[in-house]
């Protein structure tokens, strides 16, 4: 899309950047001139076996914007990025796996380049520029496919050992029981692919909530049938989404006490299916020791920039770190 050319004073101020949201099939291009705004460019397919291909696509990309290579570019990707080696570890986009991320496209590149998973650059823009915007700690969920988080303190992400920080969603963590209409249910721990059992993981996300109802009642419902269904008070889906509750929000209230936030972001395809959002949050508060007369968890309001911003966010905080050096 065509956009206005940087100014000299919009050039220097270092206010600009690049962004880039590198998904497990598209890569989306941005740029932010500005903190809170972004820009998408163009979207284009993941090489997802060659790193240089990426590399040299990112190249590209950016040097439509601003062919001085003076700009930083922010990556958000797909996968665990190791904050102190920069080593990726990535499921969907082999290529990065094993590669120092920022050093190699910043090598071919030949510009700054800072880089975090999508977890993290998501809790960057909520805790910016989102509904975590004034919040001292911001513990980001992602409630999708898969289970993940990130953490912010005064809108910085913390990036513990290994890029492992926030993710709540593994570990051997579920009950092998729940009460659901008056009786006891037993939950085997199921597989993960992360290659533990028992984790949120495995039934936190829409495809777990179907996994639940199998369970309980022998039959197939998609999990946008299920949550309509419990929504209108249909018993066997009102069960399942008991039983889901109960499971996720144990773990859950464990990472609120352990974490400390004062908002929760919600983010994943889950985030959109607001009176689950709202019956998570209410079973989680009556679980956590500090007493909130509000919502905690809410859905976040930067789901569809969020990679970008968030990669804007860690590319203009990477500015600020080298000149106060």
């Amino acid at each position: 899309m065509p956009f206005t050319p940087l100014s000299d004073g919009e050039l220097m101020s270092g206010r600009a950047v690049l962004c880039a949201d590198i998904g497990g099939s598209f890569i989306k291009f941005g740029f932010s001139r500005e903190p809170g705004k972004v820009e998408e460019l163009e979207r284009v397919p993941v090489p997802k076996t060659d790193w240089r291909e990426l590399a040299t696509t990112l190249q590209h990309l950016a040097d439509k914007v601003e062919a001085g290579r003076t700009l930083p570019l922010g990556l958000s990707t797909a996968g665990l990025v190791d904050p102190v080696t920069g080593i990726g570890l990535s499921a969907n986009i082999p290529c990065l796996t094993g590669l120092p991320i920022a050093q190699a496209v910043s090598e071919l590149t030949g510009r700054s380049v800072l880089a975090a998973n999508d977890a993290d650059c998501l809790t960057l823009a909520e805790a910016n520029d989102g509904v975590g915007r004034g919040h001292a700690v911001v513990f980001c969920v992602i409630i999708g496919t898969g289970i993940g988080g990130g953490i912010a303190v005064d809108g910085r992400t913390l990036r513990g050992a290994g890029g492992v920080t926030g993710e709540w969603g593994h570990g051997p963590a579920l009950n092998t029981s729940v009460e659901i209409g008056g009786r006891l249910q037993h939950v085997p721990r199921f597989s993960c692919g992360c290659g533990q059992s028992g984790c949120v993981d495995t039934i936190g996300g829409a495809r777990g909530i179907e996994k639940l109802h199998q369970l309980f009642h022998a039959e197939e419902r998609s999990s946008h049938r299920i949550i309509a269904d419990w929504q209108a008070k249909d018993v066997k889906a009102g069960e399942t989404i008991e039983a889901y509750l109960q499971l996720v929000a144990d773990p859950l209230a464990v990472a609120v006490n352990t974490v400390g936030p004062s908002i929760i972001p919600v983010g994943g395809g889950l985030a959109s299916a607001g009176a689950l959002i709202t019956a998570l949050d209410g079973a989680v508060r009556a679980r956590i020791l500090n007493r909130f007369d509000r919502p905690l968890l809410v859905p976040a309001i930067r789901r569809e920039d969020g990679g970008l911003l968030g990669a804007a966010v860690l590319a203009r905080q990477g500015v600020v770190d080298v000149r106060s050096a």
